[in-house]
């Protein structure tokens, strides 16, 4: 198992439960941006397993995997299992307006083209994201992570609230979990001067929400969100998400809002200056040592997925 920059402390987690010690390589970067990779021990004939999310600075994440790979490829690695806690430009899935890109495609093609065997990830931002790669996927979610936790904080009266409508299959998930209703922030602007107006779809009058979304990225609409379920009579209001991106403005809007706590995972790093004192995070280690577990010795993945 070897890491790169972006996760190390998520890598040597994951190494420590499988009773590995992370391999030996470097990464340098020279005056002029460009990166080196060099690869200290031979992997001639190995099952290899290389921890990399790609998130802020995310290009240089990119690059930095692909180099890896194809350095990997080139020492003879026999197979190479790429393990992506957070996949960036999953969002850029499908062509919105003309002339567009589809740069969630062009990344799992650069990274197919570079040698990887496989890639083990957790909750794209679209589940299509999938099919986007020719080699197996092995989509992994959060949900149940974050489910264990609400079940085990013993909330009562809870209501599991999609911030959109997109969100309304993982809110589903979780609420199935928690044996709790959902709710359904249905957020609309009527012209493009006027301000947003915020439905609420379901029952939410002295419950406990959790609102539930893959991704918080500049925090815009689960605080919007958030502070309209107050105001319609939530009794508390609880956020989570699998990634915590957390970019621009997102930490001062989460302190500034009705938020109680804001539950994440480490799919991403969280430096300190992006953290908060409402912000719990869990660790996706396990989840996604037991799947290198599997995959390296042949079993069935497919539990992880339920």
């Amino acid at each position: 198992m070897f890491t790169l920059n972006s996760n190390r402390k998520l890598a040597e987690e994951m190494a420590e439960l499988l009773g590995y010690t992370l391999g030996q390589s470097s990464v340098k970067q020279f005056s002029d941006g460009e990166i080196q990779i060099s690869i200290e021990e031979s992997v001639r004939g190995s099952e290899v397993f290389l921890v990399q999310s790609t998130s802020h600075p995310t290009n240089v994440h990119i690059m930095e995997l692909l180099i890896m790979i194809d350095a990997l490829k080139r020492a003879s690695a026999k197979v190479i299992n790429i393990v992506v806690p957070y996949y960036s430009y999953a969002r850029q899935d499908r062509k919105a307006r003309s002339r567009e890109p589809i740069t969630a495609k062009l990344i799992a093609n650069l990274l197919v083209s570079a040698g990887a065997s496989r890639i083990i990830t957790m909750d794209f931002h679209s589940p299509q994201v999938q099919g986007f790669f020719d080699i197996p996927v092995e989509h992994l979610t959060g949900i149940p992570i974050l489910s264990k936790y609400f079940e085990e904080k013993g909330l009562e009266d809870i209501v599991v609230v999609a911030p959109h409508n997109g969100g309304v299959v993982r809110a589903r998930k979780m609420a199935s979990r928690l044996n709790a209703p959902i709710a359904l922030i249905d957020r609309r602007r009527p012209e493009h001067d006027e301000s947003d107006i915020m439905n609420i779809i379901g029952n939410i009058q002295g419950k406990n929400a959790i609102i539930v979304d893959d991704l918080i990225d500049t925090a815009g609409t689960i605080t919007t969100g958030a502070n309209a379920l107050m105001e319609k009579g939530a009794k508390a209001v609880y956020a989570c998400c699998t990634h915590p991106v957390l970019s621009g403005p997102a930490i001062s809007r989460i302190e500034s809002s009705s938020i109680k706590e804001l539950v994440v995972t480490n799919t991403i790093s969280i430096p300190e200056e992006k953290r908060s004192g409402k912000m719990t995070i869990l660790s996706v280690a396990p989840l996604l040592v037991e799947c290198i577990d599997r995959v390296h010795n042949k079993k069935a993945v497919s539990p992880l997925f339920e």
